[in-house]
């Protein structure tokens, strides 16, 4: 890299204004966040699927952690690999083929007839939800005015969230009506082909990203679609400020993973990125949302009543979601994430203290541990994953964002693998004290971390974050904010 960009946006852009297209930019991330919602499903379906699938296959703790485990590898390399095809390919064209791949793997685990066949299956789903993970957050990004693009961006994780409420609901449901049919949990991951199937279709009516047609040079489609989702004062505006910067990088800048290498900046925006994305899994936030069922039966639920039960942390998780979109616009994303780790960290050690303090045999323990749970995932959702997901979406300059993207993707869903595939383990040998404390030092460690590298971005172009980024400025206005 020769040198930084330095030539900043001509005017100011004009106000964003009320219209159709405000509305189509609406449908646009209603029907591209389908992807959150297959990638919610998918995840949170195992947990109350695992039990009667155990039963039927003769699964073991050990194998228990592989089944689940084995989509989050497949997401760790979808990640990766799906996150650079869309580079080629396009968003859209990407998530069409994503949509395709859910209903693939969905119909490979329904149809497995043993444990070889479903983790195949499995593999296949994660793919398709890491590819998922990385292309429609930044789709999303890519779409949206700076003034609302923490809202807007974060809608995706919302639509995470809703898919593994409806994964708890449904699994209920099913659960407590059917649970004496020897293949229910075939009938509850069978139901993510339907969002599936809106996905497909709702997406080849949807228009392509316009930054990624401009970095293919295809300027008046990029017009023509921005055209679309703004009013066309504003268009014509953001288009040459997306230009100015584009060229501009595009003359000073290498692409890929050589660039980010060679500069010390980009290298400190992927390790930012590594670590927002690495700390989110470490909270421990998927040892409920794939085995909150088992952690509450530990806690003193009977079965049924734990499935019931689970309920409570997706619903609030949805509560959480819709706070946390509020906020986006209105508390910086360092003062968020912050105060997000500060209160998973209390609530970590209260759990720990309430599961060795209660005594097993007394009719509060599992209540109270559930309420201690509840307030865990509503801090972990409203300050954590919502600002994790857009921060991921828009810290990387245009030039290195699927390669930014797909390695802290990567590198989340490969943490994500190892919490889940020894959580159950852990949680034979040490509990529910001994898991959660340890949960409790790891995101101490993260404040830490997140006090003294993160940037801040709210407010800002994502043309003007990439110039800060480039020249490492963005560290530097992070901690006055």
């Amino acid at each position: 890299m020769s040198g930084p960009a330095t030539e900043k946006p001509s005017r100011p852009l004009p106000p964003l204004t009320e219209g159709v297209h405000k509305r189509r930019l609406g449908l646009v991330a209603l029907v591209a966040t389908f992807g959150g919602l297959l990638f919610g499903y998918d995840t949170g379906v195992i947990n109350g699927a695992l039990e009667p699938m155990s039963a039927e296959l003769g699964l073991k703790a050990d194998t228990q952690g592989l089944v689940t485990s084995s989509l989050l590898v497949g997401a760790a390399i979808g990640a990766v690999s799906i996150g650079k095809l869309s580079d080629a390919w396009g968003r859209r064209k990407t998530i069409i083929m994503l949509a395709v791949l859910f209903f693939l793997g969905t119909a490979v685990c329904v149809f497995a007839p043993e444990i070889v066949v479903l983790l195949i299956g499995r593999f296949l789903l994660g793919m398709a939800v890491g590819g998922a993970s990385t292309v429609v957050p930044v789709f999303l990004a890519e779409l949206a005015p700076y003034e609302i693009r923490g809202s807007l961006s974060g809608r995706n994780e919302m639509m995470i969230v809703v898919g593994q409420l409806a994964a708890f609901v449904v699994n209920a449901i099913l659960g407590n009506t059917l649970g004496h049919m020897d293949h229910i949990w075939r009938i509850m991951l069978a139901i993510c082909a339907l969002p599936a199937i809106c996905l497909f279709f709702g997406m080849l009516r949807m228009p392509e990203s316009p930054r990624w047609l401009i970095n293919q040079g295809r300027h008046d489609e990029a017009l023509a679609v921005l055209k679309t989702i703004r009013s066309e004062e504003r268009a014509i505006a953001e288009i040459e400020d997306v230009q100015q910067v584009n060229e501009l990088e595009k003359k000073e800048n290498e692409t890929g993973l050589k660039s980010v290498l060679k500069n010390k900046w980009l290298l400190r925006i992927l390790l930012v990125g590594i670590a927002l994305a690495v700390f989110q899994q470490l909270t421990g936030i998927n040892s409920i949302m794939y085995y909150g069922s088992i952690v509450l039966e530990q806690s003193g639920f009977a079965l049924n009543a734990a499935l019931v039960a689970n309920i409570a942390p997706g619903v609030i998780a949805v509560i959480g979601a819709f706070i946390a979109l509020w906020m986006m616009e209105k508390i910086n994303r360092r003062t968020t994430v912050i105060t997000g780790y500060t209160l998973v960290t209390l609530f970590h050690v209260l759990i720990g203290i309430a599961s060795f303090a209660v005594p097993a045999d007394s009719a509060a323990r599992p209540y109270i541990i559930l309420i201690l749970v509840v307030c865990f995932v509503g801090s972990m959702q409203t300050f954590l994953n919502v600002a994790t997901w857009v921060l991921l979406s828009e810290i990387f300059p245009l030039h290195m964002r699927a390669v930014g993207m797909g390695f802290s993707v990567f590198c989340m869903w490969i943490a994500n693998a190892l919490v889940s595939y020894f959580f159950p383990v852990a949680l034979e040998a040490v509990g529910l004290t001994g898991s959660f404390f340890g949960f409790a030092v790891i995101n101490a460690i993260a404040i830490l971390v997140m006090f003294k590298f993160l940037p801040e971005t709210r407010g800002r172009t994502l043309e003007s974050v990439e110039e800060d980024v480039t020249t490492g400025a963005i560290f530097a206005v992070g901690r006055k904010k």
